[in-house]
């Protein structure tokens, strides 16, 4: 059994030693204005691989996301599996790690969620896949900004082609920079009002797991009070799920306005360490 204590200190070190490079990736983003930095083999071979055997093969237990906006199967209760997903999950959001991570990019008075409000871990099968979207803007009380999506690969040997790739979108949503799944990395991208993003569909019958984690602030990214709900269009060419997408968007931001609701409310973890 590999503890959250071990964890934290072999995360510590891979962030400082990856130091220098995280700050000239988060300084200079190619191909798109999301800022972003990845780390690759994040933990040792032998860790991410427990980590993805903790996963059940056929997710089963999770919530089974299928719309026209997204297909994946995710979970927040992390006590119904593998301890080792547990203690990876609150490793990454350990304050040691949060305040190292805050300091290397700037980012003040960042905070961890235990709650894991749309965070825990994530499955992708065959056929699944995320339409450009942008975050939910605040965390289950609304009461910090959503800064940070922390996403931790372990599907063994998967090729860039098998999809399940995160891609970050210009403003328009017309070219998206491709960040590859690669197993044991670590891939950070802001969250904001345009910092759209997606996931590739699955073309393989293998599931790409990962490891989600959110930091959120009291601070506004850019200084001003907003509010929006996960907000989601097609891809290029999508002319029709774009039109569709702006209406749902517009539709479930005033009803969350109005009634507090919000999507995956209820899919908190409730037993947060």
């Amino acid at each position: 059994m590999i503890y959250k204590y071990e964890l934290i200190e072999l995360i510590y070190d891979k962030i400082l030693e990856n130091a220098t490079n995280i700050k000239l990736q988060w300084a200079n983003p190619e191909g798109t204005n999301t800022r972003y930095f990845v780390i690759d083999d994040f933990l040792p071979n032998e860790i991410c691989e427990l980590i993805y055997k903790g996963f059940p093969r056929d997710g089963n237990g999770f919530f089974n996301r299928d719309s026209f906006r997204e297909r994946k199967k995710t979970s927040a209760d992390l006590n119904a599996y593998d301890p080792i997903l547990s203690e990876i999950t609150y490793a990454i959001q350990d304050d040691k790690i949060v305040d190292l991570i805050a300091d290397l990019i700037d980012f003040p008075q960042l905070e961890p969620d235990p709650k894991l409000y749309a965070g825990g871990l994530s499955m992708m099968f065959e056929g699944d896949f995320l339409n450009p979207h942008i975050d939910n803007s605040h965390d289950v009380e609304r009461l910090r900004f959503r800064r940070l999506n922390l996403l931790y690969y372990v599907s063994p040997d998967w090729n860039i082609e098998n999809g399940g790739n995160l891609e970050l979108w210009d403003d328009k949503r017309l070219n998206p920079k491709t960040i590859f799944a690669k197993t044991n990395r670590l891939a950070v991208m802001e969250t904001n009002k345009n910092s759209w993003h997606s996931v590739s569909p699955v073309v393989v019958p293998n599931p790409r797991c990962c490891v989600s984690n959110y930091y959120f602030s009291k601070l506004s990214p850019d200084s001003t009070d907003y509010f929006h709900v996960t907000s989601f269009t097609g891809r290029p060419g999508e002319g029709l799920r774009r039109l569709i997408g702006g209406v749902d968007n517009g539709f479930r931001n005033i009803l969350s306005r109005v009634l507090k609701t919000g999507r995956g409310k209820s899919l908190i973890n409730k037993d947060k360490k």
